[in-house]
């Protein structure tokens, strides 16, 4: 396997952190040299929040630098487009399709951009999944991180095994069940 850069971008809350470290970790066992990156900016509730993964046989820079991400997971319409300029040419986009208004929109400063996915779709591979719903249907709706990364993980790489092992040592025990059901309900996605 080549060197794969990743770019795991939402919004406070969402699991981003939580994520990028189950990619990490399932790349680290898998023998890769991993280096992870966090940009938390405002990352409270309602903030953008940025994380990178790179793996490959040696990584030197924890940071993926714009035009060089291969697969950007995105929790947020909007923090999908905000990062797709990250993209290289063939990369592909994994979004939630969700809408969680930033507080420009909020206070009537800005307008929430219409059409996200259609606008991505027009020059990247975009793979979208309504993963709160999915969530909400498991009856918790924080796992829709664990929805969209079942997505994720069929282009990123590695076994369904290898993915639900690091699952179950890093979401907290009492949540490891909801969290694998949600990543298999992202992972058998179509």
């Amino acid at each position: 396997m080549k060197k794969m850069n990743i770019m795991v971008v939402g919004v406070g809350g969402q699991g981003t952190l939580l994520t990028s470290r189950i990619i990490g970790k399932t790349a680290l066992n898998a023998g890769f040299d991993v280096k992870l990156s966090e940009v938390h900016g405002m990352a409270q509730r309602g903030g953008s929040v940025v994380t990178f993964v790179r793996f490959g046989q040696m990584v030197n820079e924890p940071v993926v630098e714009e035009g060089e991400a291969d697969i950007l997971v995105s929790f947020e319409r909007l923090e999908a487009l905000r990062y797709a300029h990250y993209l290289k040419k063939d990369g592909i986009i994994i979004v939630n399709d969700t809408r969680i208004d930033p507080m420009t929109v909020v206070i009537g400063a800005s307008q929430y951009p219409e059409n996200i996915i259609e606008t991505l779709k027009e020059k990247h591979t975009v793979y979208a999944i309504d993963g709160g719903a999915i969530a909400k249907e498991l009856g918790n709706s924080k796992v829709l991180n664990s929805v969209v990364l079942g997505l994720a993980a069929k282009y990123i790489g590695f076994s369904k095994e290898e993915w639900l092992a690091v699952i179950e040592k890093t979401v907290p025990q009492k949540t490891i069940d909801i969290n694998e059901k949600a990543f298999l309900s992202g992972y058998e996605h179509k």
